[in-house]
Order: C-alpha cells, then sequence, then structure tokens
C-alpha cells in the first residue's frame, strides 16, 4: 500500500505539473510576442512573467477551498478534482486567441486561464503528500512522501522537453501555432490522470476518523497550528530557487543574454533528470539524520551556487551553465524538494493535515511566484545578474532561519505527530490515537501511519 500510494502521487503530480511548467517556459519565450505584442521588448517580458506569477495568486484561495475540502470529504475527491481543473485549463490556454486577433481581451483570457490553474496547483501537492503520508511505514515517511515532488520534477522534465522541438521552429511558426502543442497534450494528460487517480483508495485513517472530522478545519488548523503555519510560510519561499531557475533564468539567458534557446532548455531537463535521483536518496537520508539538518544544507547550498549560475549565463559560458545549474537545481535544491513534503507534513495532525499544508505551502509559493517579476524589475540588463543573485541568496537564508525553529520530527511517533510541546491537543485527535493503539492494528500489519 506504501508502494501504490507513493506510485499514484508520483504519477499524478508528473502529469498536473506538466501543465502547470509549460505555461512558465511558454511565458519566458513566446507569450510576450503573442500576448503583448505592442509593449517595448522589455515591458512584454515582464508582463509575460507576471502573468505566470498570476497563478499563485489564486493558490492562498484554492489552499482554503481545497484544505477544507481533502480535511472534510476526503484526499481522493482533492486529487481527482485538481487534476481535471488543471487539464481542462491548461488545453483552454492553446486554445487561446492572441493579441492580433482580439487585443486587449486575449491576455485577460490568459489570466483567468491561469488563475485557475493556480487554484488547482494549490490543492495538488498537499493533498498527494497527505496520501502518501498516510500511508507511508513511520520510518520512512520521508522517502513515501518524496515520490510526490519526483513526479513534480518527472513533470517539468516532459514539459521542457516537449519544448525542445517546438523552440527550434522557425520564429513565425513557434508564434503562431507552435506554442499551442504542449497546450493541446493536456488532453491525453487528463485521461490518463483521471483513470490513475479514480482507483486510488482513500487513505485508511482518514476512513477510520471521518465521522469525526472538524466542522471547519481552518478554525482547528488556526486555534492549535498558526505558528507551524507562519513556519511554513516562511520556509516554502526557498521555491523561489525553483521559479527563479525555470523562468527568470530562461528569460534573461534568451531574451537578455541572446544565448540559443535548445542549450539552455537542456539545462532545465537535466537538472531534472539529476534530480529524479537525489530526490529519494536525500529524502531517505533525512529519515536517517533527520530532515532540519537536510533541509538547512540545501537552502544554503542554492544561496550560494546562485551566484555562479547566474554569472556562467551572463558570460556565456556554456559547461559552466551546465554544471552549476545541474548542482544547483538538480542536487541541492533536491535537498529541500526531497525533504519539506515530510518536513512540513509531520508539523500538524490528520484532521488539519491538508490544510496545514495547502495554506502554509501556497501562501510561501504565492510569493515565490512573484520572484521572477520582482527579479526581472531589478533590472533588464546582462550585468543585473549579481542583484538578483543577492535577493535568491537572501530568500534562501529566509527559509533556512524557518527551519531552523521548527521541531525535528523524523524520530517522532506517527500518532504524536502535530502535538509540539506547549501545544493544546485536539480531544478528538487524541482518543482517535487511543482507539489506534488498542485496536491491536500495527503499521506493520497495514503499512499505515497511525494518527
Amino acid at each position: 500500500m506504501p508502494r501504490k500510494a507513493a506510485l499514484a502521487a508520483w504519477i499524478g503530480s508528473a502529469l498536473e505539473y506538466y501543465d502547470f511548467f509549460i505555461y512558465g517556459t511558454a511565458a519566458a519565450l513566446v507569450f510576450n510576442k503573442v500576448f503583448f505584442p505592442s509593449s517595448s521588448p522589455a515591458a512584454g517580458t515582464l508582463l509575460a512573467l507576471a502573468t505566470f506569477g498570476v497563478g499563485y495568486l489564486a493558490r492562498p484561495v484554492g489552499a482554503f477551498v481545497l484544505g477544507h475540502i481533502g480535511d472534510r470529504l476526503g484526499r481522493k475527491k482533492v486529487l481527482v478534482f485538481t487534476l481535471l481543473l488543471m487539464g481542462a485549463t491548461t488545453f483552454l490556454v492553446g486554445c487561446l486567441p492572441t493579441y492580433a486577433s482580439v487585443g486587449v481581451l486575449a491576455p485577460i483570457l490568459l489570466v483567468i486561464l491561469r488563475l485557475l490553474q493556480g487554484l488547482s496547483a494549490a490543492g495538488e501537492q498537499a493533498g498527494a503528500n497527505s496520501m502518501s503520508m498516510e500511508h507511508a511505514p513511520p520510518h520512512r515517511r520521508g522517502y513515501y512522501t518524496s515520490f510526490t515532488l519526483s513526479g513534480t520534477q518527472a513533470g517539468q522534465i516532459l514539459a521542457t522537453a516537449v519544448f525542445l522541438p517546438i523552440a527550434a521552429l522557425p520564429q513565425d511558426q513557434l508564434l503562431t501555432w507552435g506554442w499551442r502543442i504542449p497546450f493541446w497534450c493536456s488532453a491525453v494528460v487528463v485521461v490518463v490522470g483521471f483513470v490513475i487517480r479514480r482507483k486510488i483508495d482513500e487513505t485508511p485513517v482518514f476512513e477510520k476518523n471521518k465521522s469525526d472530522v472538524a466542522k471547519l478545519p481552518v478554525a482547528v488548523l488556526f486555534r492549535t497550528h498558526w505558528k507551524d503555519v507562519l513556519r511554513v510560510i516562511a520556509a516554502a519561499t526557498i521555491a523561489s530557487v525553483s521559479t527563479i531557475f525555470t523562468v527568470y533564468a530562461l528569460s534573461y539567458a534568451v531574451n537578455t543574454v541572446g544565448l540559443e534557446r535548445g542549450p539552455i532548455l537542456w539545462v532545465g531537463v537535466l537538472a531534472n533528470v539529476a534530480a529524479l535521483v537525489a530526490i529519494p536518496f536525500l529524502a531517505g537520508l533525512s529519515d536517517r539524520i533527520g530532515r532540519k539538518p537536510v533541509f538547512i544544507a540545501g537552502c544554503l547550498a542554492c544561496g550560494v551556487l546562485i551566484f555562479p549560475y547566474l554569472w556562467s549565463i551572463s558570460d556565456g559560458t556554456y559547461p559552466l551553465i551546465f554544471t552549476v545549474g545541474i548542482l544547483l537545481f538538480g542536487v541541492a535544491y533536491s535537498a529541500v524538494n526531497g525533504v519539506w513534503p515530510s518536513f512540513y507534513g509531520e508539523m500538524f495532525s490528520a484532521k488539519v493535515r491538508l490544510s496545514g499544508m495547502a495554506i502554509g505551502t501556497q501562501i510561501g509559493f504565492a510569493i515565490a511566484g512573484f520572484a521572477p517579476s520582482v527579479v526581472a524589475a531589478i533590472g533588464s540588463g546582462k550585468e543585473d545578474w549579481l542583484g538578483v543573485a543577492v535577493f535568491t541568496a537572501a530568500v534562501c537564508l529566509l527559509s533556512a532561519a524557518a527551519a531552523l525553529t521548527a521541531r525535528e520530527t523524523h524520530d517522532v511517533p506517527t500518532e504524536e505527530l502535530g502535538q509540539n510541546p506547549g501545544q493544546p491537543r485536539d480531544r478528538n485527535a487524541n482518543a482517535a490515537s487511543s482507539a489506534a493503539a488498542g485496536s491491536g492494528s500495527t503499521p506493520a500489519k497495514s503499512g499505515i501511519s497511525r494518527t
């Protein structure tokens, strides 16, 4: 059962985030010309990157709504809904008229669909993480929950790989019909993903306690876990490394420095291939030595490596771009990505876990989503990379500091998760734990972590 839940989370996240990331690639490469042609090149690029960030605005709203549904009605319902919504909106982006056809209506429709994408993404990772965590053996929660993020990286590989032949098209074909193909491929994503997620069983821990769920999980969350929510928000801003690497650095390399699209896209592909190996390894390491050491080390390494990476792009040194890019995103950032699903999830009890993870991460991710726009505003010239690197490093330090204040949870018994010292305990949660302890069922028999 742990393997089945982890595989379902991996496949679903890969399909979901394929949709999400092809938008970021298109925003960096073509949307400034397709939807904002009347602006100057620099302003058009800034507006296109802003539409990428707009999707993150909907994430906090979606986190409250989908977190409530997941903690009240079940993890499975959230996972099926998010996949259908993401697939439909992504397909429709590929059908949009351009600015040349309908004027200002085109970017307005683009922003609306992007908001719906953000709403879907808000519940995806929290739902998948809750699903895999609640099936995982207590001593391997880090390893099994990391498959959600491995799926996310796989989705990013697919998104970038699809754009490799598209980016090689002549400019006129790329701007007329070529950019639409990756979005239309989401129809296949919807069908495959829906079939897979319909077959996922609801988590036993939710089934066991569904007669005693909170009427308003968010109220319970902010009464008992408000410090953890704030901690997750601050730590989750480390996602700025991802958005700057995948969106800003791509735009900077191609539109500002003038490097070829193909090699820069390959940096992302190879870095994500490295991440597929690094994420489960580093998550497994956190099961042995702790979540905090691995997470904090990843944050600090990202803050250091962003300097040589952006400098190598400004210098146009391809071997260094590839080497540092893979180390930055494929290894250092994987230490964060591999650990946060278990690290954040273990801060909350099962009754409010999906809400806590969704709200905390999505507010943090919303901040990170505008990082490309913020750093583009810092400077649009070839020599402005240093200010961008300093900004990114400051965010990394903030995330590391937030993680440092958290409780180490890798060795905490599953039934005690979310019960921090000095925190008021939820009576119903304690009763459920006592019932589970007296039932004679064990994680070894069921593969389920008791909460």
